[in-house]
């Protein structure tokens, strides 16, 4: 794979970032402070239980006992920004910090992952410390034992990264075919891999945003703003947060998109049938000018999720019943792709009609409930 590099001066050389790490001026210039030295607020254990993530002696510690999908989220999400800390190696290391990572999912294939390792001065892989896990190595092996400044620099597309004051990555990420998809807003984590770590003095200083994408659904206000009842006798209702659908029949926006890109997070009851349908008439079942993204999770299925119906069977995403999984669809031209928790399940480029419509969402069977959240969109 070819990563394009860009050329950037450093931020500091490696004594300066060391003494701003340790600065108690933390706050000045716009960095906030991420840790408090003595709690975990301002994080949240995500599928695992307080023994493995606690703190202790001014540090995050990682227990020995934590791993994957236990991991340690932020308690609110980041788009572009400078982001500073430490982390302690001794013996056997396997750590990551995630960035922009999902609220459902692996973060390591929706967002990116800096691998904490501990083996030095080897040559560069993807598995190195400080590659972004597991694809991409960094430009060298830079860590020691004991305590290791880190810092990254976010700012899409531009991903840098510093250990012991010295670059590890400068890349270019829509240069990247494996990295320039994934979400360009996250949470913060820190995972462990049955290995303990620590991490300290973490701060952030966040930058401009640049994202420009349009909420569908975020809240109940967004239902009558956004979606209307377009055929049969749907039951779709706001709770919260969550848009739950039930019946037979189909919502589309109100609004028409062509190309576009469209996220969301979905759920639904065993044998669950329903789907997305993009460049429609607004009329609901899908016809010669309107396709349809199947969402059924059942593996035997003729078109199970992620499938463009009746054109394109989708490898199977392993999704559980009943449990969030992050779903995205990318639109352009005669090209259609869809993402399940990252990973790739289908491609088609094949596509006739090419006009602009309605994206609808399909309520297809009485007796079984979908639930949504976080929709939105972003045109091209």
């Amino acid at each position: 794979m070819s990563i394009r590099r860009r050329t950037f001066m450093p931020f500091a050389a490696a004594p300066l970032v060391t003494t701003l790490l340790a600065r108690a001026d933390s706050q000045s210039a716009g960095w906030i402070n991420l840790f408090d030295g003595s709690t975990l607020d301002g994080w949240t254990i995500v599928d695992g239980f307080e023994s493995q993530y606690y703190a202790a002696d001014g540090a995050i510690c990682v227990a020995e006992h934590a791993s994957f999908p236990a991991w340690l989220r932020s308690v609110r999400q980041y788009e572009n920004f400078e982001m500073a800390g430490e982390f302690f190696i001794k013996g056997w290391t396997d750590a990551a910090v995630y960035l922009h990572a999902p609220e459902h999912g692996q973060p390591s294939k929706s967002g990116f992952q800096i691998k904490v390792f501990h083996q030095a001065g080897a040559p560069p892989t993807a598995y190195s410390a400080g590659a972004v896990f597991p694809y991409v190595a960094p430009l060298k092996v830079n860590v020691k034992e004991g305590w290791n400044p880190f810092r990254i620099f976010m700012d899409w597309p531009a991903l840098k990264v510093w250990i012991n004051g010295e670059v590890v990555h400068d890349l270019n990420l829509d240069a990247a075919p494996l990295l320039r998809d994934r979400l360009r807003m996250g949470y913060l984590g820190i995972a462990g891999a049955s290995t303990p770590c620590r991490f300290r003095s973490l701060r952030i200083r966040e930058l401009p945003p640049k994202q420009s994408w349009i909420p569908l659904y975020e809240s109940p206000a967004d239902l009558a703003a956004n979606w209307q009842v377009s055929e049969g006798k749907p039951d779709f209702q706001a709770l919260g947060p969550v848009l739950r659908s039930a019946g037979l029949g189909h919502m589309a926006t109100k609004a028409k998109f062509k190309d576009f890109q469209f996220q969301m997070y979905a759920r639904t009851s065993a044998q669950h049938n329903a789907g997305v349908i993009f460049r429609s008439t607004g009329r609901g079942a899908p016809n010669a000018v309107s396709n349809e993204i199947q969402i059924h999770n059942v593996e035997e299925a003729h078109f199970p999720t992620g499938s463009l119906y009746h054109l394109k069977r989708a490898a199977y995403p392993r999704i559980e019943d009943e449990k969030w999984f992050f779903f995205q669809l990318d639109v352009r031209g005669k090209s259609v792709v869809v993402r399940i928790n990252g990973d790739t399940v289908m491609q088609y480029d094949q596509l006739d009609n090419l006009s602009e419509g309605f994206i609808e969402l399909q309520a297809h069977r009485r007796g079984y409930w979908g639930e949504y959240k976080h929709i939105r969109i972003r045109p091209l």
